[in-house]
């Protein structure tokens, strides 16, 4: 009779659980209207008493060429000196997937993110550098950089 008790207490124990892992589940979010729908988001600098430097290194930025529709591939390099907000990494990484179906020239690639960090963030110092894979024989480096005018 014991053994019977305890093996009931230990099967219903065991039917009480519930797995909880996601990692079955079938549900994603849509990455394309995520990307679609992205802004770059900022969060508050909390160490304001010393100047350090962030870098990013984006290594899969692609875009189209917009003479020849062909895919553009490069490294985007971020480095900048926060002053009173930092860049959020998820909209960082989105932002950058914004542009795989967009054409648009290297140099405005490259100036177009310098504007837009320049805007969300009004950072210290800043620099955006493109390096862009070989095409057609030929190696493009895109360098843009920003000081603020307090700096």
């Amino acid at each position: 009779m014991k053994s019977q008790a305890t093996s009931t207490k230990t099967a219903t124990k065991k039917s009480a659980r519930q797995p909880v892992s996601i990692a079955l589940r079938n549900e994603r979010p849509d990455g394309t209207k995520l990307i679609e729908n992205t802004k770059l988001e900022r969060f508050p600098n909390r160490t304001k008493h010393r100047r350090y430097t962030i870098e990013f290194s984006c290594p899969e930025f692609t875009c189209i060429c917009p003479m020849s529709g062909f895919p553009d591939f490069a490294t985007l390099n971020i480095k900048y000196v926060p002053k009173d907000w930092c860049v959020e990494l998820k909209s960082l990484k989105l932002y950058i997937n914004k542009y795989r179906n967009q054409g648009v020239f290297h140099e405005d690639a490259v100036n177009v993110v310098l504007d837009d960090f320049v805007k969300l963030l009004d950072p210290w110092e800043i620099e955006i550098v493109g390096d862009f894979n070989v095409r057609g024989n030929i190696k493009t480096v895109i360098r843009a950089n920003h000081r603020h005018k307090n700096a």
